[in-house]
């Protein structure tokens, strides 16, 4: 997946039912000498921390859905802490 100028927004929605509860943007600058799984890692890291949620589990389901979509969904079960909310979508937006 190449990205423009390597760079490149995460989009964040913490929903319950088709209701947006939280909704944060980070952007990262990848570095010329890694790839995008490696800033992928740490822009999910810092979207998690800016809308106050636990790092949720990346299961096979969310590559698939990534890498063909752009975007993926975690479910309440793919958090380690109970979170009050039905989902989590993140979404990669090109600048």
């Amino acid at each position: 997946m190449a990205l423009k100028e390597e760079q490149f927004c995460l989009e964040g929605r913490v929903l319950q039912g088709e209701k947006i509860l939280r909704l944060a943007q980070v952007r990262l600058d990848q570095k010329t000498d890694e790839g995008l799984v490696p800033a992928l890692e740490r822009a999910l890291r810092k979207l998690c921390t800016c809308l106050d949620l636990p790092l949720p589990l990346w299961l096979d389901k969310n590559t698939k859905e990534f890498a063909r979509f752009r975007q993926t969904f975690f479910f309440a079960e793919q958090f380690t802490e109970e979170v009050k909310f039905s989902r989590f979508q993140i979404r990669l937006l090109e600048e």
